[in-house]
């Protein structure tokens, strides 16, 4: 995919920036967040959208565990607001550029589970860096983020979109208080396959070096309920010969 074919690498990288919610639904990974002295211990998750979650530390160690099954909605929904009733992504199209990436996002009820730091919902949906849809006049200072020095390159085995960020008064986090990028000037990757930020380095200021990185595993990979609860819930494997004793 390259970043050319849109009318700027900056349009393609954006663009793909809001892609993310169309390109997968389950993924398994590793991620550690960095500071300027050291990285903190990896953690492996596994994801299943909307909200399953299962984390485990380094050594196996189980730390969350959710299938993210959603209530009932009953007649606590009447009087709630209209957003309570916004479907998913994947059921709703979105307008796409000639480079197979979002253009514009629909209205949806967005959002990825997280672990422990919020920042976890913004690396898999990285939109703050572009916002739903295109500015309506190019101009210096009128997107989210600046971008400089676009290339394609690799990361951990997989093709990424490699940028300089800088963020304008316009940035906002996807969670206010947790921005994916501070002041300065950030380098941040997206995955060409996923439209996941599986990278941030800060360049400036005293949090330089500071960031996270991400390794992803496995993309759309079967997972069933099991895989998201502390333990089994006994199920039979209809696969396996049932001996029956006759007395």
């Amino acid at each position: 995919m390259s970043a050319t074919h849109s009318a700027t690498p900056a349009a393609t990288f954006r663009s793909l920036c809001r892609s993310s919610p169309w390109k997968w639904e389950t993924l398994r990974f590793t991620v550690a967040w960095r500071s300027a002295e050291k990285d903190t211990r990896p953690l492996k998750a596994w994801i299943r959208r909307p909200a399953a979650l299962r984390v485990e530390d380094d050594d196996g160690v189980l730390l969350h565990s959710t299938t993210g099954t959603a209530g009932s909605r009953d007649a606590l929904y009447v009087s709630a607001t209209r957003k309570s009733w916004l479907l998913a992504p994947r059921l709703i199209t979105p307008v796409y550029n000639d480079a197979g990436f979002v253009l514009r996002r629909p209205e949806a009820a967005y959002g990825e589970p997280a672990f422990g730091d919020p920042r976890w919902a913004a690396m898999l949906d990285p939109v703050e860096f572009a916002g739903d849809s295109p500015v309506a006049f190019e101009s210096p200072f009128a997107n989210r983020v600046e971008l400089e020095n676009i290339v394609e390159e690799e990361f951990e085995g997989r093709p990424v979109l490699s940028a300089i960020a800088t963020p304008n008064l316009t940035y906002k986090p996807f969670t206010p208080g947790y921005p994916l990028i501070g002041r300065g000037r950030t380098e941040v990757k997206v995955d060409v396959g996923t439209g996941i930020c599986v990278s941030t380095r800060a360049l400036d200021g005293e949090f330089a070096g500071g960031g996270h990185w991400l390794r992803i595993l496995g993309v759309d990979e079967y997972m069933i309920d099991d895989h998201f609860v502390d333990s089994g819930m006994g199920l039979t494997d209809v696969s396996s010969h049932i001996p029956w004793n006759v007395s």
